[in-house]
């Protein structure tokens, strides 16, 4: 009698342990994905992760979920890396600046006039050299996955007097992005590249300090800079940087192969659903813009990219190879 009631209390505890084995694979399995922005809530780049994570959701009954926190509240860009790299954050959408130092390759994006357009800037990120960065960032030390490219528009000149040619620019001070190479693509233009914080522009334009600044249209708007006096943008679209998402490394490896295959289904479908939603952006601040008195200007490109050629040879050099495959992508 004794010995079957062992067998039983043997039994009972073999099942209570697996039965926890069991509950702890599913808590295991189950889990909510941080995401951030700097961008607000309803931005583009925003609202195509939070739709990624719904499709996740529900693609995994409610196993996987995703919490989003825009407008730079878990920090800056170069703070929020960081905590993706240790995990803290799975999913971020960050600037190519900062994964520039760990794959070099990547800097090639930042150069002027290296697409022809937008149109071309989509079609190489699509194709085969947009896959090759991604997986050259998920191969580098980084300890980051590259899920996908986002569009963070054209560039062009929004200045207080018309610019319709390099000439126009002589003399004239021009904020631009804190990095050597960009402050020598507005020297080559003719004006006077002065790198300084995004948020001193708007004083700056207003006081004289600078002439003008460059960016997109919908930060010309959201960031009031038209309303300091940079009424006339110029459209040399002289910059077309696309931007990156990525997964935490040590988040990835918890996935399973399956989740794997998921999240790179919907990266890619976020991807197509950012371009459309940035599409709608720009014409809808565009159009407020106009309302507002803003000039806009079309102009002849070919002598701005004439004359950055030197910054292309300056920066350019150890990428040749891969600058003529961009040129040969239709």
């Amino acid at each position: 009698m004794k010995q079957i009631q062992s067998l039983r209390t043997a039994f009972s505890a073999i099942a209570v342990a697996a039965s926890l084995t069991l509950s702890g694979f599913a808590a295991a399995q189950s889990m909510t994905l941080k995401a951030a922005d700097v961008h607000p809530a309803g931005y583009p780049n925003v609202v195509a992760v939070e739709n990624m994570g719904k499709k996740l959701e529900a693609a995994t009954n409610g196993r996987i979920k995703l919490q989003m926190f825009p407008g730079s509240v878990l920090g800056g860009e170069k703070e929020m890396i960081e905590q993706t790299q240790v995990g803290a954050i799975n999913i971020l959408r960050t600037s190519l600046g900062p994964i520039g130092p760990v794959v070099p390759e990547v800097n090639v994006f930042n150069m002027p006039f290296v697409f022809r357009d937008e149109a071309h800037m989509r079609a190489v990120i699509d194709g085969p050299i947009g896959q090759e960065m991604l997986d050259k960032i998920t191969a580098s030390p980084a300890k980051l996955v590259g899920l996908g490219w986002m569009d963070g528009g054209s560039r062009s000149l929004y200045t207080k007097k018309p610019v319709r040619s390099p000439a126009d620019l002589k003399g004239m001070k021009i904020r631009m992005m804190g990095n050597p190479l960009f402050v020598d693509t507005m020297n080559a233009m003719g004006g006077n590249g002065i790198s300084m914080g995004y948020g001193e522009v708007f004083t700056a334009i207003q006081t004289g300090v600078v002439d003008g600044a460059e960016n997109n249209p919908p930060t010309l708007y959201t960031a009031h800079h038209y309303q300091a006096g940079a009424k006339y943008y110029s459209q040399t679209n002289h910059l077309i940087i696309p931007e990156i998402f990525v997964m935490s490394k040590v988040t990835w490896d918890k996935l399973s192969k399956d989740d794997q295959a998921l999240v790179k289904k919907f990266s890619r479908e976020a991807q197509m659903e950012q371009r459309a939603l940035w599409d709608k952006s720009v014409a809808d601040y565009t159009a407020k813009l106009k309302a507002d008195g803003v000039e806009f200007i079309k102009i002849d490109n070919k002598p701005f990219y004439d004359a950055t050629a030197p910054v292309r040879a300056k920066y350019g050099s150890q990428f040749a190879d891969l600058i003529k495959r961009i040129e040969a992508t239709k």
